[in-house]
């Protein structure tokens, strides 16, 4: 949403109190005269230049032990005033000044305040509540009112950072530095932290957010590829609310677990639990069997696990995750070739807990391991068994006569899936919405006519690279209004 995730605010917010005793200032002994064009950056690292909080571009030493802060206006402005001083003593606003400090102030016969000078705190606070952080950043910068009132603590529950070339762990360490002021060395409120497509973080970054954030609930670090296991063991030490963790692309890390032996006398919370819900691996390509047997023997409570492209994991590490985390509701294996029918029945074994399944290009399962799935979890809503080449007609028949609750099915490249396989589908679970057929090869006008009779809340049909007449997908327009039909065939419009 913003810095807060919608928050709401029934009084006047008071802002943070002044920090002007905490920057270092330098003495610059040019012109006061600022220059006309002065550069600044579009990312974070400008956005937190401002007066009295130190930016993660510039900090400058304390050559000075004084400080000139600017005049103040009656309605809270900051404007510039005139002296004879031979020398100015400048902040690290010299380098970024806040708008207006580029020309001498004239004199008018009549102030006249802008119209958001007239609004209220509480309502400036709800309009900063949906601004990103670096936006937040730079209202920071415009006058002293909007600084208060920009790093008031309830702004900031979440801090969202973004850019490939952003140096994250230097934006991370100002702004945890800032929000602890109120509260030495800790940041109460911070609960979310989203730093993904950050690729200059480090383990120096996640290692400042979990001495600072205690309360962290949610940490996105994806593609953030310079991670690795000790940062990750730092954030579920120090951190245990944390919730949801999503580390896809980190190919660095290799396990999740309190009991590392290189790291059992650092960790707090050694011997307890893991509170995560939500844990996202996708393309960490050196995660092992051993390393999600730690991962499920720590973390009991998942019930979000994605494995997309673990091209390491085989059926053994699924026993141990059935063994461990038997509240699982969706999980997904695309693209782990080495899962086969054994893994099935083992993801089988959490039984009405599962509603999501995706087991996307492994070729080792057939209709044995799609008939375990079908027996132990009726409760099923949602299938990808895309590219599965051994799953037949007989396995789209025990799937449907077992889990009638099923909502979306991709079989798309299952050359052995035909007319038949649909027909069943037709009959037992009629409240199909979302249907991928792509590429197979078996499919005719006639299964696709079954759906649609049967089928009346279909939303999406999906029959690319199949063999249908155009008279049967008018057939299915006819019967499914609603129903989007992707295809390739020319002469259907």
């Amino acid at each position: 949403m913003g810095a807060n995730n919608g928050k709401q605010y029934g009084s006047e917010g008071k802002g943070s109190s002044s920090i002007s005793s905490d920057i270092s200032s330098s003495t610059d002994h040019t012109p006061t005269k600022a220059p006309k064009n002065v550069a600044t950056s579009e990312g974070l690292d400008s956005s937190t230049r401002t007066l009295s909080t130190p930016s993660p571009g510039l900090i400058l030493p304390s050559k000075s032990s004084s400080l000139s802060s600017p005049a103040l206006s009656s309605n809270g402005h900051e404007t510039n005033s005139s002296s004879s001083s031979s020398a100015a003593t400048e902040t690290v606003a010299v380098v970024h000044p806040q708008p207006g400090g580029h020309t001498r102030s004239r004199p008018s016969k009549a102030h006249h305040l802008a119209p958001v000078d007239l609004l209220p705190d509480h309502a400036l606070l709800l309009i900063f509540s949906h601004l990103p952080t670096n936006q937040l950043c730079r209202c920071a910068r415009v006058c002293r009112r909007w600084y208060n009132l920009a790093w008031d603590p309830r702004l900031w529950s979440a801090v969202r950072l973004s850019g490939e070339l952003l140096h994250a762990d230097r934006a991370l360490r100002v702004l945890t530095r800032r929000l602890c002021q109120d509260t030495p060395n800790v940041c109460l409120t911070l609960e979310t932290v989203v730093v993904s497509g950050c690729k200059r973080l480090t383990d120096r970054g996640l290692h400042v957010v979990a001495q600072s954030c205690p309360e962290l609930r949610r940490l996105e670090a994806a593609g953030c590829y310079n991670v690795s296991n000790e940062a990750v063991f730092e954030v579920v030490s120090r951190c245990p609310n944390l919730e949801h963790l999503n580390l896809s692309g980190c190919s660095k890390v290799t396990c999740i677990g309190l009991t590392q032996e290189a790291s059992l006398q650092l960790s707090p919370l050694h011997g307890q639990q893991i509170s995560i819900h939500y844990l996202d691996m996708t393309d960490c390509f050196s995660l092992e069997d051993e390393g999600l047997r730690t991962i499920a023997s720590h973390c009991p409570r998942l019930t979000h696990l994605y494995l997309r492209r673990c091209t390491r994991l085989s059926d053994e590490a699924l026993r141990h995750l059935a063994l461990h985390c038997p509240s699982i509701r969706e999980l997904s294996l695309s693209d782990c070739r080495l899962v086969g029918d054994f893994g099935l029945r083992e993801v089988a074994r959490l039984e009405g807990c599962l509603r999501y399944l995706s087991v996307a290009h492994c070729t080792r399962i057939t209709d044995v391991g799609m008939r375990y799935v079908a027996r132990y979890c009726p409760r099923l809503r949602y299938l990808n068994a895309r590219g599965c080449e051994g799953l037949t007609d007989h396995g789209l028949g025990h799937l449907a006569r077992s889990c009638h609750k099923l909502k979306s099915l991709d079989v798309g490249k299952c050359p052995l899936v035909s007319d038949g396989g649909l027909e069943q589908l037709a009959v037992y679970c009629q409240g199909l919405r979302r249907v991928s057929l792509r590429a197979c090869e078996s499919v005719s006008g006639r299964g696709l006519k079954a759906l649609a009779a049967n089928c009346c809340e279909l939303q999406l049909l999906n029959v690319q690279e199949c063999e249908v007449s155009p008279e049967a997908l008018r057939f299915v327009r006819r019967h499914c209004r609603r129903c989007v039909i992707e295809h390739t065939n020319p002469a259907f419009y």
